[in-house]
């Protein structure tokens, strides 16, 4: 099975464009399934399902959203894998730009809006200039010169990444990032695999620099999901 992170600050589109992008691959017979994580409360679950996409959420509660998402991203996998999906989407929280959600082997991508402002590319950490692919979104509300500069500010932070823009309300850009998400990796198993970068510092394991996936790696305060 494909296996695919998408991470990126707060109401920056990644929803909209996610569902997008997976209404192309539907049209192509592919079998998407989606693990939403978020903190206390979402309604994307009824989004996805409102588009037949089979989805689950897991809320962190008063857990750091990120730590919350890496105790339980090798179960969504095997829940992924139960369900017999083709590809399996993982949405993060997003709520912190020092959060460092991606995983070495697994195609990573970043969404960040025009409208954050010409400087938030430096301001945010490893789920930018770590991912493979960066999703620009909300360029239909600003000017051509504006989005050219956005871009080359995205690029000055991630030089490696593909950057592709995304409207997530006309679906603008979606067809092409489906088959971005499509090229991922397949992947059996988490077990033992390293984040790209250490979380920020906390209370378990993972906040003091664990990078291992999987229950031997896992001490202090863990919180899991019930998978259905």
């Amino acid at each position: 099975m494909k296996l695919v992170t998408i991470a990126g600050p707060p109401s920056s589109g990644k929803t909209a464009v996610t569902i997008k992008a997976i209404a192309s691959l539907q049209q192509e017979g592919v079998q998407v399934g989606v693990v939403k994580f978020d903190s206390l409360s979402t309604q994307d679950q009824l989004l996805y399902e409102k588009h037949g996409v089979a989805v689950t959420t897991g809320l962190a509660g008063n857990l750091c959203p990120d730590h919350f998402f890496v105790s339980n991203v090798n179960d969504s996998l095997t829940w992924g894998m139960h369900k017999g999906f083709d590809l399996l989407v993982i949405e993060s929280a997003g709520l912190c730009n020092r959060c460092a959600p991606h995983i070495q082997g697994v195609l990573a991508v970043c969404v960040i809006d025009n409208l954050s402002g010409v400087d938030t590319p430096k301001k945010i950490g490893p789920m930018l200039k770590m991912a493979d692919v960066v999703v620009i979104t909300k360029g239909d509300i600003v000017s051509q010169a504006e989005r050219e500069v956005f871009a080359y500010r995205v690029r000055q932070v991630n030089n490696n990444a593909t950057i592709i823009h995304v409207n997530g309300l006309t679906g603008q850009g979606g067809h092409e990032l489906g088959k971005l998400l499509l090229n991922a990796p397949e992947t059996a198993d988490l077990e033992g695999k390293l984040l790209r970068f250490s979380m920020p510092a906390a209370l378990c394991s993972y906040c003091l620099g664990q990078r291992g996936i999987g229950s031997d790696f896992q001490m202090g305060n863990v919180k899991k999901m019930v998978f259905t």
